[in-house]
């Protein structure tokens, strides 16, 4: 067979007698580039070469396999080649079976030659749009793929400005409680990586991410005078620090992106038995996020170090959990805590510090919680455990609830 010629459309005629085959590619080879097969078997050897028709031509009643078996044949090998069948058999059965099959249109012998040119030519016509209408299908899958993308680097863009700002804001927050310096970003760590263990979706991972970084942003509205103060605080003045969520809560309102975050800022200090503040939910009435944070931020408070004293492990952080779940914190969240491994958690807390969980000496070893600043006692009226009170006034204790205290 000789070469096709570009730009030409291409038919392949199929009949196992020679007189028929030559007509036909005599008929139609001034217009078209034109291919003739004496058997279906030989046709698909000719299709499977690679050699792209536009147009098949065929026989129904032939030796070997039929022109109707050979239909599912080549749909198969070139689903875009359109199928006419010739038969002698001058029945309404013998077209629809044709057309059920999957051709284009069918023709009765003894065939009209104009009649044969008209449905070649209706035939690559509808090809030619079907092949129009795939490219510019193409063309705009390829076009949608092209903008998704685009709005996906704007989107990230934005967010990742969004993200700086609000770093930026918690940095400027914590510049008023020098005392907790790195918290917000470790906790955003610890609450992610929870979060992930947990199977949050990304929207509320992105949520629990701009809650955990901006938890504290309703300190905005406690006087120095009583978030810094160095003694211990009156009760109108705790009444006062723990308004603090739903001063955070009312600052974010009406921020569309931070709609999700929000809630942490203002459940972050509710516990799972009810007893917490400002709203006393219970449960999973309180937010997952809140829940979650409220688990990274009590890690958080027990291994980091204190001017006051140092942080503890990882395995007494883990059983302080253990002790408060049920109570303070959802038992579902301090299980998946428990799941992670801890050197995981110990990467989490050094990612932007020198020291791991916990502070060691100059050999490298773990210090106890008594070991270190002199003979200090841990007395902490943080938000947790309470123990023994610091003689001085001036200790930070006095001025922070301990993430498990019950005030």
């Amino acid at each position: 067979m000789e070469e096709m010629k570009k730009g030409r459309a291409r038919i392949l005629i199929i009949d196992d007698e020679p007189a028929v085959r030559n007509v036909l590619c005599d008929l139609l080879g001034e217009r078209y580039e034109c291919a003739g097969a004496a058997s279906a078997q030989e046709a698909l050897a000719l299709l499977r070469a690679s050699t792209r028709f536009d147009l098949v031509l065929s026989d129904i009643m032939m030796k070997g396999m039929s022109g109707l078996e050979m239909i599912p044949h080549v749909r198969s090998i070139s689903p875009d080649t359109l199928i006419i069948m010739i038969s002698g058999a001058q029945t309404i059965e013998s077209a629809v079976d044709a057309l059920r099959a999957g051709a284009f249109d069918y023709i009765m012998k003894p065939f009209d030659l104009h009649l044969i040119e008209r449905v070649v030519a209706r035939a690559l016509e509808h090809q030619a749009l079907l092949t129009a209408k795939r490219h510019y299908e193409n063309y705009l899958e390829e076009l949608v793929r092209q903008r998704t993308e685009e709005l996906n680097r704007a989107f990230n863009a934005l967010e990742n400005s969004y993200r700086t700002t609000l770093k930026a804001l918690a940095v400027a927050l914590e510049t008023r409680d020098a005392e907790t310096h790195g918290h917000s970003e470790r906790v955003v760590r610890f609450s992610l990586r929870l979060g992930r263990e947990m199977n949050l979706p990304r929207d509320q991972m992105r949520a629990l991410e701009f809650g955990a970084l901006l938890h504290d942003i309703g300190k905005i509205g406690v006087p120095d005078a009583i978030l810094r103060k160095p003694g211990p605080l009156t009760e109108r003045e705790w009444a006062a620090m723990r308004e603090h969520p739903l001063l955070g809560q009312k600052i974010l309102r009406g921020i569309e992106f931070l709609e999700g975050a929000a809630a942490v800022v203002a459940e972050h200090h509710e516990k799972w038995d009810g007893t917490g503040y400002p709203r006393g939910l219970c449960g999973e009435k309180i937010d997952i996020k809140a829940r979650i944070f409220a688990v990274a931020d009590a890690f958080d408070a027990v291994v980091s170090n204190r001017v006051y004293r140092n942080g503890k492990t990882y395995q007494a952080a883990l059983e302080e959990l253990k002790t408060g779940a049920g109570r303070q914190f959802d038992p579902e969240v301090v299980a998946a805590f428990e799941r992670i491994p801890p050197e995981e958690w110990k990467t989490a807390k050094s990612k932007d510090e020198s020291e791991g969980i916990g502070t060691k000496d100059e050999s490298g070893r773990m210090k106890s919680k008594d070991e270190g600043e002199g003979t200090r006692d841990e007395g902490t009226r943080e938000e947790g455990v309470t123990t023994r009170p610091e003689p001085s006034r001036f200790h930070p204790s006095r001025c922070r609830p301990h993430p498990f205290a019950t005030v």
